[in-house]
């Protein structure tokens, strides 16, 4: 199978999509009685009214973020393509991206942190494209104001400012203007917010918006090992992903280096903004998904010995399907 997609056949659409549904056979088999919504956080209901959270039976919820997901893979395999982080163009990124929203229930069902993933892969492409760019003031206040709108969506999204610091130390010799730029393009989205919340005259409740931040990083998880098991097999991969990386480190290209070192960055960023929100969902952790999913197609894209990435994937699919039976 990982021979097929490192192809970039037509025909691998077909099959990448066969496989999105092949993955969530077990909550199509399983559906759960009643599956709820909440497309916008709470303060952003007052700019845009829509109530989606019983507008779904639970079967057109999970097919509709099915989709989704295949999209997101679709638009995630381009990213990593044009940016050239693989040895070369593939449909890897895609099949692991897609395997990786498989790996609990709750992620293969609409949910905020599933459509922030489609800013988090746009952001991922601005952030790549710094380095090769002449000027970036735009492009990082374009990136500012992406951000705002994915916090608009799930306030935890918020946390990718930091992102912004960081590419820019990968990419950038320092520019007072470009580390600016973004903060201004963040605050452009909720200078406006800020404004139509004084025009219903609701000033007040826009303060509230920024209690989250004073949280404390939670030191206590009620954690039940069980359910995790599935990311052995993961673990297993992304430490042979990491060797590989360090052999193949100082070979690669600069910009391929540097692509690498970001998205590790976010990958831990992401993880960590969970404190953002005071009731953790595991679906939190979609946003972790297209980093993770790179150094996974990584290992992939230069594994050698075919009998045992081929058998190393098969296992890695049945332990994940298995535990969503179980």
């Amino acid at each position: 199978m990982i021979n097929q997609f490192r192809k970039l056949s037509p025909i691998n659409l077909l099959l990448l999509l066969a496989y999105t549904f092949f993955m969530r056979m077990a909550i199509f088999y399983e559906m759960p009685p009643q599956l709820n919504f909440d497309f916008l956080e709470p303060f952003a209901r007052l700019l845009i009214n829509i109530d989606l959270d019983n507008a779904f039976s639970p079967g057109a919820n999970i097919f509709f973020a099915t989709i989704l997901v295949f999209v997101q893979a679709l638009i995630f395999n381009k990213v990593v393509n044009n940016h050239n982080l693989l040895s070369k163009p593939s449909f890897l990124p895609g099949l692991m991206f897609i395997t990786g929203t498989s790996l609990f229930m709750p992620f293969m069902t609409l949910s905020p942190a599933l459509i922030a993933n489609f800013f988090l892969i746009w952001i991922i492409d601005k952030f790549l494209k710094l380095g090769k760019s002449a000027n970036s003031i735009t492009t990082v206040f374009d990136i500012g104001m992406i951000i705002a709108l994915g916090t608009l969506i799930y306030f935890p999204f918020m946390a990718m400012i930091l992102m912004i610091f960081l590419a820019l130390l990968l990419f950038r010799p320092f520019s007072w203007r470009e580390w600016l730029a973004g903060l201004i393009g963040f605050m452009t989205v909720f200078f406006f917010l800020a404004v139509f919340y004084y025009w219903n005259d609701n000033l007040t409740s826009f303060y509230q918006i920024w209690k989250p931040l004073g949280n404390k990083f939670p030191s206590v998880f009620k954690i039940n090992y069980n359910d995790y098991l599935v990311l052995i097999p993961v673990v297993i991969i992304i430490i042979l992903a990491s060797l590989q990386l360090r052999e193949n480190f100082f070979r690669s290209f600069i910009s391929t280096r540097k692509g690498f070192q970001l998205l590790f960055f976010m990958f831990v960023v992401a993880g960590a903004s969970l404190y953002l929100k005071p009731s953790f969902r595991i679906w939190h952790f979609l946003l972790c998904v297209p980093p993770g999913a790179v150094l996974l197609a990584y290992y992939f894209s230069n594994a050698k010995k075919r009998w045992f990435y081929e058998t190393l994937f098969f296992l890695f699919v049945l332990s994940v399907q298995y535990f969503l039976f179980v």
